[in-house]
């Protein structure tokens, strides 16, 4: 016997020639359509023999049209922070998409402990988003309350989970290839590469370029710059064996390493060129134009925004991780040698 196939909203959505999204609100009961349509909607997708795919809001009755957002307070500060920059991205394209933003800071004791968001805990979304590094102790216990959720700016080593991260990996490569290709043959990465996945694959962009042009590294000459939880830490130039070039793992970084090879007599890029990731920094942090990656911050959102819609109204989608592309942008911070 033939096993008959499955309705989805799209199915739903072409015999009407409207969005996916419009057939996803009527069904959910949500606000934005017309008593009329929503009835000719159900009454469709009743006559298709579509089946509703209910979320962990669902279940419970209580559909919100909200995703939270939540954040580790350590990568966040509302006067500067990279976080607080991506989230307002990520609260427009979802409102453009008709979904509310919940933001709430994830602490330190409450990741040690495993304490479930207000947000779960009070039901008040329908999907969750984990922006910035979160130990896999922590995504287990909310996998193990809440499905609908997804990682965003890092990655586990779960398959099975969801993730929007950059392309930290060939950018930094192409990055240090550039530097490279300027005359630089004493390199020197700067960043905790167990801090964040995002870190580490940067510095295995940068290492692959070394490695390509025949430069000798070590581990032990990657210079730190927070500890392992992410926290940032002073920077320690290695003073007796500089470098013509610093490899920053991000542009605050960049900054922190060019005033303090300012304090110490050095200039940039005439002494020592740098280089950031990316192409955010609070104005007055540095007067030098930072050489970094450029990856559009509208790109990440719009693709993170579509992942959880569509984890949330049960449609199909690519499974995995979503990797974002960028470009890189030179300034002033690097010079020719």
């Amino acid at each position: 016997m033939e096993q008959k196939k499955k309705v989805r909203l799209s199915d739903i959505a072409k015999e009407l020639n409207i969005s996916t999204v419009t057939v996803s609100k009527a069904i959910s009961n949500k606000e934005g359509v017309g008593d009329e349509l929503r009835k000719q909607i159900k009454e469709l997708a009743e006559s298709m023999g579509y089946k509703t795919k209910k979320t962990a809001s669902q279940d419970k009755g209580n559909i919100t049209g909200n995703i939270g957002i939540l954040i580790p307070s350590r990568f966040f500060s509302q006067s500067y922070s990279f976080y607080w920059y991506l989230f307002n991205f990520l609260s427009t394209e979802l409102l453009n998409r008709n979904y509310y933003c919940i933001m709430e800071l994830l602490t330190d004791q409450d990741e040690e402990l495993c304490t479930l968001p207000r947000m779960i805990q009070d039901k008040k979304i329908d999907g969750l988003i984990l922006l910035g590094q979160t130990s896999t102790k922590y995504i287990d216990a909310i996998h193990s309350h809440f499905d609908d959720f997804i990682l965003l700016d890092f990655y586990t080593n779960d398959v099975n989970l969801d993730s929007v991260t950059n392309d930290n990996y060939h950018c930094s490569y192409l990055l240090t290839n550039y530097v490279i290709n300027q005359g630089h043959k004493k390199l020197q990465f700067v960043g905790n590469i167990n801090a964040t996945t995002s870190i580490k694959d940067r510095f295995m962009g940068f290492l692959k370029a070394l490695i390509e042009n025949n430069i000798e590294t070590s581990l032990s000459k990657i210079i730190s710059d927070r500890d392992e939880k992410g926290n940032l830490i002073d920077i320690k130039l290695p003073l007796d064996d500089m470098p013509t070039a610093f490899i920053c793992n991000c542009d605050e970084t960049a900054a922190a390493v060019i005033n303090e090879l300012e304090k110490n007599g050095f200039k940039v890029p005439e002494d020592i060129s740098v280089t950031g990731f990316d192409n955010y920094l609070s104005k007055n942090v540095t007067s030098t134009e930072i050489t970094t990656v450029y990856i559009k911050p509208e790109d990440t959102a719009s693709i993170a925004a579509d992942i959880i819609i569509k984890k949330i109204n049960g449609e199909p989608y690519a499974k995995g991780r979503h990797l974002v592309g960028g470009t890189t942008i030179h300034r002033q911070s690097v010079r020719q040698i």
